[in-house]
């Protein structure tokens, strides 16, 4: 598949909104305008009169109908008796002015929508701080959406990057926003306001791809941004953290892993597996602690299991000496029940 030279932004479909829809029933009431006039004519076929002396027909209707309500009107099929001249301008001229109607009424709608996208698009840029970009919406990029809408962040925070235009359709039918492009271009993470950006998850559907993304995105980023990179080969994971990956997810190696604890302990897996599922059952997380817990770790909510604390950007595992006491500015990572 060819590489999309740029960046198109699509924003959430709204609801109700439906172009297509609007689309299919404008032409179905312009067919339906230029067959009522054409019943109309073959109604009174022997009120009109062809130039050239030939019969009004059913094509002979038809193409008074399409001209007459277009305005085009050559004078070669014209009216000439007083019912057909009063048809003509009680019922045949009232369907044209509605036929004109829908065709600059599409017209304006169409130059207008255009304009409301852009400045739809202006607003949101100008919104665009501590947000969320995920770099491919296939599995891992939804089950990441997912997780992220568990934890409390809203779909207003979070922009998916694809290089497949189906999957940047279904980002935006889903309501979040979206740019069609790929990632390792520089122009697609401007777009995407990386700089502002809170975090960056990578799930491309192939390692190097995830590779260049991360250089690229830490290159162009010079404050701390976390990067989360996913790799399918435990191989790579080395290099993207040399490329500057945060944390890295050997898929793979991940799954591997489950499935040999399956063999061996399969009550073990369904307590990992309540630790994947967001939002039930046990759960993890990370806050900051506040100032009533400083001084002695027994401080903490006793529901809490600690499994380590963040101090000055170090991780200090739960069985560290020097998480027995915590200390301002400190976050610590439990578990808890979710349920």
């Amino acid at each position: 598949m060819s590489k999309p030279s740029g960046a198109l932004l699509r924003l959430p479909v709204r609801e109700g909104r439906d172009p297509l829809r609007q689309a299919l029933v404008r032409v179905a009431i312009a067919v339906g305008i230029i067959t009522f006039v054409m019943v109309l004519v073959l109604l009174q076929r022997g009120s009109y009169e062809d130039v050239t002396g030939g019969a009004i027909g059913p094509l002979e209707a038809f193409y008074y109908a399409t001209v007459s309500v277009t305005t085009t009107g050559y004078g070669d099929i014209v009216p000439v008796t007083d019912s057909s001249r009063l048809v003509d301008s009680f019922l045949v001229t009232p369907a044209r002015v509605v036929f004109l109607i829908i065709l600059f009424g599409s017209v304006f709608e169409l130059a207008t929508g255009t304009l409301r996208t852009r400045i739809r698009q202006g607003r949101w840029k100008a919104r665009l701080k501590d947000h969320f970009v995920i770099v491919g919406f296939g599995v891992k990029g939804k089950s990441a959406v997912r997780v992220l809408l568990d934890r409390g962040v809203p779909r207003q925070r979070m922009l998916v990057i694809d290089r497949n235009r189906q999957a940047v359709e279904e980002a935006a039918a889903s309501g979040l926003v979206s740019i069609l492009g790929d990632a390792a271009r520089t122009s697609v993470l401007e777009e995407a306001g990386i700089a502002a950006a809170q975090a960056l998850v990578i799930a491309p559907d192939a390692d190097e791809a995830a590779v260049l993304i991360t250089l690229t995105a830490r290159q162009m980023v010079q404050r701390r941004l976390t990067i989360v990179a996913a790799a399918r080969e435990q191989e790579n994971a080395d290099l993207l953290r040399q490329s500057g990956a945060d944390s890295v997810i050997t898929s793979a190696e991940a799954a591997g892993r489950l499935l040999g604890l399956a063999t061996e302990a399969p009550r073990l897996v369904r307590i990992l597996e309540d630790l994947l599922a967001t939002g039930q059952g046990l759960d993890i997380a990370e806050r900051p602690i506040d100032e009533s817990e400083i001084g002695a770790r027994s401080n903490l909510n006793p529901e809490h299991l600690i499994l380590g604390v963040v101090r000055d950007a170090e991780v200090l595992r739960f069985d560290d000496p020097r998480t027995q006491e915590l200390h301002a500015g400190d976050r610590i990572l439990y578990l808890y029940n979710a349920s």
